[in-house]
This record gives structure tokens, sequence and C-alpha cells, in this order.
């Protein structure tokens, strides 16, 4: 962790809302006049689209889903972290995504990366969304380095089904293959992404209030108003819950770190609650 150069990372899984999360993180470092090097989890995977196509033709999966940490160059991302934290600088590359028609007028196809290079220079902080933002295993510590970690974590049922609803209707998927790689990464999903939400500042958990049961049969995807936001702080004397009981309407408290919101009220709630803590963040850099 750095007080001269911050890192803030958002980490959940594909279809978590991760993305969503990020835009409203990018609004925030606008209206704060702030400089974010903004780094996607993606361009850290290991094997571009047609690699991991081929993979999984060959029922190769196992380790080689991009939830497994030997699917994604963990090593690198650990070296981002740290040299940003320690000199504002670093390495990365970007995931060249199918709507990404700025890189594909450059000659980028979809689904490939984009050279190694550094990051641009006089950043205020770093931002990160994507799979791996808190990892901590024998080898690798990622959220050391953090100095706020978000995760953005659906109960599961939701989670597929938002995933199953992204793939098969913008990706062109058949629900049979999605549903088969949802059930080829079940074990990296326990024991490479859930563990890192022990990690996290801040836990922001969407919850369904219609049936999702059976999420494979599930047609639409539940909307905000048919949703509750559970917010968890792992530091619960450091947040003012009378103010954001106040302020958040038909807001309240299931345990003494636990505020749970409307759905439709995720945008105001990581405003109020996340806002201020860029700000100390951007405020400590005076005085480092």
């Amino acid at each position: 962790m750095s007080k001269r150069h911050p890192i803030i990372a958002v980490t959940g899984s594909s279809g978590a809302g991760t993305s969503t999360t990020g835009q409203i993180f990018r609004r925030m470092f606008a209206n704060e006049e702030l400089t974010a090097a903004m780094v996607s989890g993606d361009s850290f995977h290991r094997y571009n689209r047609e690699q991991m196509a081929r993979l999984a033709a060959k029922g190769q999966f196992g380790e080689r889903n991009h939830f497994a940490l030997a699917a994604n160059h963990i090593d690198k991302l650990e070296a981002l972290f740290y040299d940003y934290g320690h000199s504002g600088n670093g390495r990365y590359r970007q995931y060249v995504h199918d709507e990404d028609r700025g890189l594909q007028a450059e000659g980028h196809k979809p689904g490939t990366f984009t050279a190694w290079g550094a990051l641009q220079p006089n950043t205020d902080l770093l931002f990160y969304e994507g799979l791996h933002g808190a990892i901590v295993s024998e080898q690798y510590n990622i959220a050391q380095y953090v100095d706020l970690l978000i995760g953005v974590v659906p109960i599961v049922n939701l989670e597929w089904i938002q995933k199953i609803h992204r793939d098969t209707h913008q990706r062109g998927y058949s629900q049979e293959a999605v549903v088969a790689t949802i059930i080829n990464r079940m074990d990296d999903y326990v024991h490479d992404i859930v563990p890192q939400f022990s990690h996290t500042h801040i836990n922001f958990q969407r919850i369904p209030l219609v049936d999702t049961s059976n999420p494979f049969v599930v047609r639409d995807v539940p909307t905000e108003d048919e949703s509750m936001l559970v917010i968890r702080f792992r530091d619960a004397s450091e947040v003012d819950f009378s103010y954001l009981l106040q302020a958040i309407p038909n807001s309240t408290l299931s345990r003494h770190d636990t505020l749970v919101i409307p759905g439709p009220k995720m945008a105001l709630a990581m405003d109020l609650i996340v806002r201020p803590m860029v700000q100390r963040l951007i405020a400590q850099k005076a005085f480092a």
C-alpha cells in the first residue's frame, strides 16, 4: 500500500457486475478531476480467445479457464501493483473486446491482446477491475498492495443468470455451452475467486427478491427494482451508519457492519461510501 501512489481494485467473477461498478468509478474520477490508470483484469489472461476455444474443444478446461490462477499472468499483475505502489509506473496491456472500436481500428483483432507497454505517466491513482484483485495464496499476495479493495458479489444463482443472459444474448453462445462453462470452472470459482471476498474492505452483494431457485430456466435477469443490495464493511468503526441510513431512502442495518439498501440505490450508495475514501487517498498524497 502506498500513500503517494494509491491503488483501488474492484474484484468479482465474470457476469458479477464489475463493469458497471467500473463505470461508476470512471464518473467519480471525472467529477473529482482525477487521472486514473485504468487496468482491466482481462488483460492478464494467459490465453487469447482462439486459444481458449481450442482448449475447450479438446475438453482441456481444468486450470485453463479464466478463473484459475494458472490461466492468468498473476505474476505480472502483482508486479504491476508493486511497481505502481512504489513508483507510480508499471507495465500492462489491453484485451481487445468486441466493442473496442478504437483498438480494432489500430489493427487489433477482437479477442487478442495489445503488446505490453508502460502505463501513462503522472496518474493520480491506479484503478483495477477484474477477477483477481484480492488474491492471497501461497505464491501471491495481490491484496497487500491495494489501498481500497471492493468486492462485487451477487448471490451465485443471480450471477449465473446474468452470465447466461449476457453470453447467450450478447455473445451468441448456446445456453448449453454457457452452463458447461459454469460447471467446468466451478472448482476454480470455489478455490480462487470466493476466498478473495474475505480480504476486501467493502463487499456489495445483490440479492434478488424474485424466485431464482432454478437459474437455468429464468428467462430474464432480475431488475434492480426486484433486488436488494447488501453492503458489508470490514471495519465498521470507520463508517457513519447514521448518515447513510438518512441519506439512502429505505435502507436498514442487518448487522453492526452490514447495510441493506434497495437495488436501484447502488450508484448513490457507492458514491456516498466510496467518494470520501477516494478523497482521503488523494489528500494523503500531499503529505507523503
